[in-house]
């Protein structure tokens, strides 16, 4: 399934980084493990080269899934975005309309989620009720307490 995964400029270099250091480090450290191993002696009773060799599949799994995900890759450019309503990569400032509280959210791709940074994902809860408001309208949340109810103050890039 060929689905189109959207990045940023710096996210795309983050995973092409994460790749380049997988199939250039990781890679060649595996083989070198596994040879070290195979050298010990009787494969069938050599528990350091069973290790080495599941090692090897989980990495060779996860270079599969980078390139893949590179293959699916589309840049936004942030510099052509719209601002009059909420959407991918855009900032939103939101006002809990129950207790007055203002968050600050970046809406990004799942791969670039990071609350502490507070960039939320496209796929979540709260960026679902935010995508399409504009500034002034409410945005009603389910939550697993209840419902919530955020009022959109800024939307920026």
């Amino acid at each position: 399934m060929n689905e189109i995964k959207y990045f940023t400029k710096q996210g795309l270099q983050n995973l092409k980084d994460e790749l380049n250091h997988l199939k250039n480090v990781e890679r060649p450290n595996i083989t070198k493990e596994i040879a070290e191993a195979r050298d010990k002696g009787d494969l069938s009773e050599n528990a350091e080269y069973d290790a080495a060799k599941e090692a090897q599949g989980m990495l060779e799994a996860k270079i599969a899934k980078l390139e893949e995900q590179l293959s699916q890759a589309r840049v936004l450019d942030e510099s052509e975005l719209d601002t009059s309503s909420v959407h991918l990569l855009t900032k939103v400032i939101i006002k809990n309309t129950e207790n007055d509280t203002e968050l600050t959210y970046a809406i990004v791709p799942e791969s670039e989620a990071d609350l502490m940074a507070k960039k939320i994902s496209v796929e979540s809860p709260i960026a679902q009720g935010l995508l399409g408001k504009k500034v002034g309208e409410i945005a009603e949340i389910e939550v697993p307490s209840g419902i919530m109810k955020f009022e959109i103050i800024a939307i920026t890039t």
